[in-house]
């Protein structure tokens, strides 16, 4: 197990071209490697489906090819959704040997772990694959990411005790939340005895657009700690967080990352309360729970760029309770240009089957097409 708490999660990769999730900026992203494993950080994780599906390719170009093998540690996922036969199962994974150019993985998770998708992989009788894939040496650490309930996980850790480490969704603001249950997550995988992986600390970025007054507040305890820094140390606090996943898109966010994380001191009790304080004013403010994974829009019908209209409406209705706002890069009617717009949802279910939040999609797009089209 890799010593520093922090892993460069390549799911939000800087592109060349940002309505375009495949166009992954390459030489940026070698710079960011590069600064990565210089500041003694080790951890990569990547998935089949990451931009576009060439998220593995990129870690080909940008690490595999570039650095020793024992020089980092690489994690990758198998997603229900894209297994259809047990044919599937290692037709994909030659895949994703070829696409990273390893020869084996770190750590290799079962993705998107929930009661449904549960079915499916017990179905295709993937956890004795993984244990088989283990005993070959081609996997060092089988585990699995998980979106669901806690009582879904204490069922499956009871079922599947070989499982070596759990990925979950962890961060202040879903810790007390009865839909995510960070929290209670966490604490069935305490009484497992399974390392816990935390993707999404920063919440997708909601955690580093915080409400002004505790931005300030913040400030004044931490001048020199960035506002994601106490999203991510929150998660790399709790004892039996092995990894807190960060996906950098820029070299801003990498050097800030590995600045307070390689000396990583835990969160005090102070801190402790005023990252509480800091939930209960976003949660009071937040009006559609997305974290801007895009795991929903590759298989949109319509192009609809769901993600970015959702962070649109959220900035909107932000703005009437803040007067310090500042409006976001994107416009609706620029991004309307390029996709489809919120009122060419055909409600075929796709982008909710997928969602991790399970957030009710097609609702919220009928509630963003009525706030931006309304005057059209």
């Amino acid at each position: 197990m890799a010593n520093k708490k922090l892993g460069f999660g390549m799911m939000r990769l800087p592109l060349l071209d940002s309505n375009d999730a495949s166009s992954i900026d390459l030489e940026q992203t070698k710079k960011m490697v590069d600064t990565f494993l210089e500041r003694g950080f080790t951890y990569f994780d990547t998935a089949w489906m990451y931009h576009s599906f060439k998220s593995e390719n990129a870690v080909k170009e940008v690490l595999v090819s570039r650095h020793p093998r024992d020089s980092f540690t690489l994690a990758t996922k198998l997603h229900a959704d894209f297994v259809k036969s047990k044919e599937d199962r290692d037709q994909i994974f030659q895949e994703q040997m070829r696409k990273t150019g390893v020869t084996y993985f770190d750590y290799y998770l079962l993705h998107d772990m929930s009661a449904r998708h549960y079915e499916a992989y017990k179905e295709l009788d993937c956890f004795n694959w993984l244990k088989e894939k283990k005993a070959q040496g081609l996997v060092k650490h089988m585990g699995f990411s998980f979106h669901d309930k806690a009582d879904v996980l204490d069922k499956v850790l009871t079922e599947h005790p070989e499982m070596e480490f759990v990925q979950l969704q962890l961060n202040y603001l879903d810790w007390g939340s009865e839909s995510v249950q960070s929290g209670k997550c966490y604490e069935v995988a305490v009484k497992h005895g399974k390392p816990v992986v935390v993707m999404e600390p920063v919440k997708g970025g909601t955690l580093a657009r915080i409400p002004r007054y505790m931005e300030k507040a913040m400030k004044e305890y931490h001048p020199d700690m960035s506002i994601p820094s106490w999203a991510i140390r929150f998660a790399a606090s709790l004892d039996n967080v092995m990894m807190v996943l960060s996906g950098m898109s820029s070299m801003e966010q990498l050097l800030d990352n590995t600045g307070y994380m390689k000396e990583f001191v835990p969160l005090n009790e102070e801190e402790q309360e005023l990252v509480k304080r800091a939930a209960e004013a976003i949660n009071s403010n937040i009006t559609v729970p997305c974290t801007g994974c895009a795991y929903c829009t590759d298989g949109c019908p319509q192009q609809i760029a769901i993600p970015r209209y959702f962070a649109l409406y959220n900035a909107e209705k932000q703005k009437n309770k803040d007067k310090d706002w500042q409006p976001p890069k994107d416009s609706y009617e620029d991004l309307a240009k390029e996709f489809g717009k919120a009122s060419d949802c055909v409600a075929c279910g796709q982008c909710e089957g997928i969602c991790p939040q399970h957030l009710p999609v097609i609702d919220y797009l009928k509630d963003v097409a009525e706030y931006f089209e309304k005057n059209e």
